[in-house]
């Protein structure tokens, strides 16, 4: 595997890649969930409560993807969630393109470590970075993509960004039916109706 030293399994103990990111983050936020996930969520990057907290999607994007999860009969301690970067950008910015290149490779040894069964890129920079094209997630979010990682061949599903719920209703149905499919690939049991019996 090129150029993921600084590795102890999954997690990235030290790297000083990124002067800004270096420079912005007060931990590095390696990925949580087992190592041999059925599925692994890829997010951008850690935002403030995620460099506070040293863990992904735990503000309230993750309380929007904890209730999906649960709502299709998957647990946050189920799946693996993990990041572009493993800096917070300062100022929440988009990671750069160099800052992305530069921890693409522990990325791709954290997946193909794992092998899941299929990785749901989260939003806009994920696909794009995993997919390496221009990529119109509102349009193409449920499609499923194959790339190459190492040796190992992933499928790749396009998902919106579980913020884009909180700024616009229209993208829940969107968002639901994504983590739905992500569901019914790995066999998990359809959750709890938050309608109840009729």
């Amino acid at each position: 595997m090129s150029d993921s030293a600084g590795m102890d399994g999954l997690r990235v103990e030290a790297c000083e890649k990124c002067a800004d990111l270096v420079e912005s983050r007060s931990r590095i936020v390696n990925g949580v969930g087992p190592d041999d996930a059925d599925i692994v969520f890829v997010g951008e990057g850690p935002g403030a409560n995620e460099d506070e907290q040293g863990e992904p999607f735990v503000g309230r994007s993750g309380d929007v993807l904890d209730d999906a999860l649960d709502t299709h009969g998957l647990r946050r301690s189920d799946v693996r969630i993990t990041n572009c970067v493993r800096c917070r950008p300062p100022e929440n910015r988009d990671p750069s393109n160099e800052e992305l290149a530069n921890c693409r490779p522990y990325l791709d040894a954290e997946l193909e470590a794992i092998a899941p069964d299929v990785v749901v890129a989260l939003g806009k920079v994920p696909a794009q970075h995993l997919l390496e094209r221009s990529v119109a997630v509102t349009n193409e979010a449920g499609t499923i993509e194959t790339i190459d990682v190492g040796e190992t061949r992933l499928d790749v599903l396009i998902c919106v960004h579980p913020a884009a719920t909180l700024y616009d209703r229209s993208q829940e149905s969107t968002f639901e039916n994504t983590i739905e499919k992500a569901a019914t690939i790995v066999g998990a049991e359809g959750g709890q109706s938050s309608l109840g019996d009729f």
